[in-house]
């Protein structure tokens, strides 16, 4: 891993300092939301995490080179989709699970309120991986990647065909001996 260079720090530094700033004004803006009705204080605070959660993607999801884009259905349906169930749970009193996810004062139940974190940072990380240098380093999609498990397996799979072979060359040399000595006598 190679060390960050200065500019790098600063914006690790910047980056975290954004997201506690955003914490402290989220303490005082849901403060603000209690003397609201229930159900606006509610979407007011549900907006406010939501935007913790986008924060949290692009302050964890820095790096030089160009953005990928990709269409993740797997984070879509493991964790945008219960978070977005449990939102919308939390403020109709219709559904399922409402009196789990409802808290009594009006407010935010702590699983709503990481639900609304992991809303804001799955819908970004379902179409949005990170980024990739741009350069002859591309990977060809046949291609076995260097290092990693696959390596392990590649190893091993080597290893055992050379000790097998050494064996069975051992054990050629030894019956020609055998032969020979015989032949000798």
């Amino acid at each position: 891993m190679k060390k960050p260079d200065k500019r790098e720090t600063i914006n690790l530094f910047f980056s975290a300092f954004l997201i506690i700033a955003f914490i402290v004004c989220a303490h005082f803006f849901t403060q603000f939301t209690k003397t609201l009705e229930p159900v606006v204080g509610s979407i007011v605070s549900i907006a406010l995490y939501v935007v913790f959660g986008l924060l949290l993607f692009y302050a964890t999801r820095v790096g030089d080179g160009k953005a990928i884009v990709r269409f993740s259905l797997v984070t879509l349906l493991v964790l945008v989709v219960p978070s977005l169930y449990i939102i919308i749970a939390a403020v109709a009193p219709g559904l399922p699970l409402h009196d789990i996810f409802a808290a009594e004062n009006g407010g935010l139940n702590v699983i709503v309120t990481l639900a609304c974190v992991a809303f804001g940072y799955g819908i970004p990380y379902s179409f949005l991986s990170g980024y990739e240098v741009e350069g002859s380093d591309v990977i060809e999609e046949n291609s076995v990647l260097e290092g990693g498990v696959e390596a392990d397996l590649l190893d091993n799979e080597t290893e055992e065909t050379d000790t097998d072979e050494v064996s069975e060359s051992a054990e050629t040399e030894t019956v020609e001996e055998e032969k020979e000595e015989s032949a000798n006598e």
